[in-house]
């Protein structure tokens, strides 16, 4: 049995009650176009859109944990990545007891600005934070990987983050990235099993190519001897 189940998208009306025992705030931050929302969405009702859909201020996400001796309500803002310089900011963050920073493993400047998104969020913020998170999303594109893995843990190290890698296309690390990060804030041990159970079964897409069944032999002579070279085009 998981330490937890989950009750995606409760009515605001039964949020606002309180009807959980302890209620918990994450923000999710990060540039644009770099999969917050993709993230989010995946967590909460498992849905990936591959249409990019520029979030204007922030989205809401509600989902109510159970099972774990008592009922939380979590709470995440994705906060658009063009409110870095908005006036907003502060809103967004009140009340907060994580911040996830999130990056394109495929994208070096969605990297790079995670300096001034940390410097201008903290900075921001009232209350303290209990929990600090770097996220790279896209891991199914891992060839693509513009970021080291050494950079990714000393920038998570020097600011005192958990660090994590996911991928909202195919699910890959996300839920667990979210248990991990809420047991943390709660003070509960996640098991071996308990993060084995919160990892999707991953389902490599095939992509076909019109051109691959078009081999070519290429028949090459020296000093006399032929050999057949096969080539894709």
């Amino acid at each position: 049995v998981p330490w937890v189940t989950w009750q995606s998208d409760p009515t605001m009306s039964d949020y606002e009650e309180g009807s959980s025992d302890r209620q918990l705030k994450i923000v999710v931050v990060g540039d644009t176009g770099i999969g917050k929302t993709n993230i989010c969405t995946r967590f909460v009702y498992d849905q990936f859109n591959r249409q990019h859909v520029k979030t204007s201020g922030a989205d809401f996400y509600v989902k109510i944990a159970q099972g774990i001796g008592t009922d939380v309500t979590v709470k995440i803002s994705d906060v658009g990545g063009q409110e870095l310089t908005g006036k907003m900011m502060e809103n967004y963050l009140y009340g907060a007891h994580a911040l996830v920073f999130v990056y394109d493993i495929t994208n070096y400047l969605s990297f790079e600005n995670l300096e001034e998104w940390h410097s201008v969020v903290l900075s921001k913020t009232n209350d303290p934070i209990e929990h600090m998170a770097l996220v790279g999303n896209k891991a199914d594109l891992e060839y693509m990987r513009a970021i080291k893995h050494e950079k990714h843990q000393k920038f998570s190290q020097q600011n005192h983050m958990s660090a994590h890698i996911v991928s909202a296309k195919t699910g890959e690390g996300v839920s667990l990235c979210f248990q991990k990060i809420i047991a943390e804030i709660l003070g509960i041990r996640l098991t071996k099993r308990d993060q084995e159970q919160q990892q999707p079964m991953v389902v490599a897409e095939i992509i076909r190519c019109p051109n691959v069944s078009r081999v070519k032999e290429a028949v090459t002579s020296s000093k006399g001897a032929q050999s057949g070279v096969c080539s894709v085009q």
